[in-house]
């Protein structure tokens, strides 16, 4: 089985859980879940995980490349979600810092990790079966061959739910965020896989993005990180400042400065690059000269508006995305409100 990279088939996001005849076809409800989304290549023999992104993590869960092999009965290439799980039955949760500490260099702290918090993968689609390319199949039909090669067969490989019951999936946007996940996904039952396409539609409990850290400035006490600049691809591919992140605890600040060392830009004397973003009239008379960094981090923020193509208000920071690749952090993710007439507002 020799089949080339697929990049993952994305979400654009709306307020709410549609109404299943919104879409021709009909749509089918899934949990979202929140991990590392990733494509898992089975060729028989091995397995390959490659993320949304184009980031192999492979080498980050051994436990996966273990017994996926041995659950696995023929080769294929599954879409899913690696997640990492805690607490007791009847309580347990997602949780992203145990996942998120897998990225890591060292391959013993790795193994030790896979041992004290093992990652599942759950699986909601099937792009490929044996020699046979599913990607212009609906996903109605890939659906029910992934019920066939990956039902079943037990821990660390599940199945996403799946229903066509809109009044479950509304109780399951509610329900579910005890568990940590992260909303509800609705799929074109009709629709063909569609690589990089946001083809699905996203409910989340709030807005976020996934952006390009471009640098920092530092805090008005002279220590530490007082905002961290932020950016996202145009349609041209060129990377454009879109706001800032602040409000950190003085600790923050200071861990923060450790964290992004390893990205600052130096001349070739080794100090630190020159850089400022562009002046406005509401800036004319402030200092702003900021740290520049390699354009490699990824950071989660939640926003709650756009002004324009850039945040209305300063954002939260709310994780690093270790799984993601900068490029694809683009403005397309960006939930963009229905038009509503104002003068319905003023009546």
């Amino acid at each position: 089985m020799k089949h080339e990279p697929i990049s993952p088939m994305l979400a654009k996001a709306v307020g709410a859980v549609p109404e299943p005849n919104s879409v021709e076809g009909g749509l089918g409800y899934e949990p979202k879940w929140d991990g590392f989304r990733a494509i898992i290549s089975y060729d028989g023999d091995t397995i390959e995980i490659g993320s949304r992104g184009a980031k192999m993590l492979t080498r980050y869960f051994p436990e996966l490349t273990e017994a996926l092999p041995r659950l696995l009965t023929e080769p294929c290439i599954l879409d899913g979600e690696i997640v990492v799980a805690q607490g007791d039955t009847g309580s347990a949760r997602l949780d992203w810092e145990a996942l998120s500490q897998r990225i890591h260099p060292a391959a013993s702290r790795i193994r030790t990790l896979a041992e004290s918090t093992p990652a599942m993968f759950v699986a909601f689609d099937l792009l490929a079966r044996g020699d046979t390319n599913l990607l212009s199949e609906p996903f109605e039909r890939r659906r029910d061959q992934l019920v066939e090669v990956a039902g079943g067969k037990g821990h660390p490989l599940h199945l996403s739910q799946l229903t066509t019951d809109v009044t479950l999936a509304r109780r399951w946007l509610v329900e579910f965020e005890g568990a940590g996940l992260d909303g509800v996904v609705a799929k074109p039952l009709a629709a063909v896989y569609a690589p990089g396409k946001r083809t699905m539609l996203k409910i989340k409990h709030h807005r976020t993005a996934d952006v390009v850290v471009l640098g920092y400035r530092i805090h008005k006490s002279g220590s530490g990180v007082g905002s961290l600049l932020l950016g996202l691809y145009n349609d041209e591919g060129v990377l454009r400042n879109v706001g800032g992140a602040s409000a950190f605890t003085d600790a923050r600040r200071l861990s923060l400065i450790d964290e992004l060392e390893p990205l600052v830009l130096r001349d070739a004397t080794g100090e630190v690059a020159p850089a400022e973003t562009d002046r406005s009239r509401f800036s004319s008379g402030k200092d702003v000269s900021y740290v520049p960094l390699r354009p490699e981090l990824v950071a989660e923020v939640k926003y709650d508006q756009m002004e324009g193509s850039r945040f209305r208000h300063t954002v939260q920071l709310a994780r690093w995305r270790p799984d993601r690749d900068a490029a694809s952090c683009t403005f397309e993710q960006l939930e963009v409100p229905a038009a509503y007439d104002l003068s319905t507002v003023l009546s």
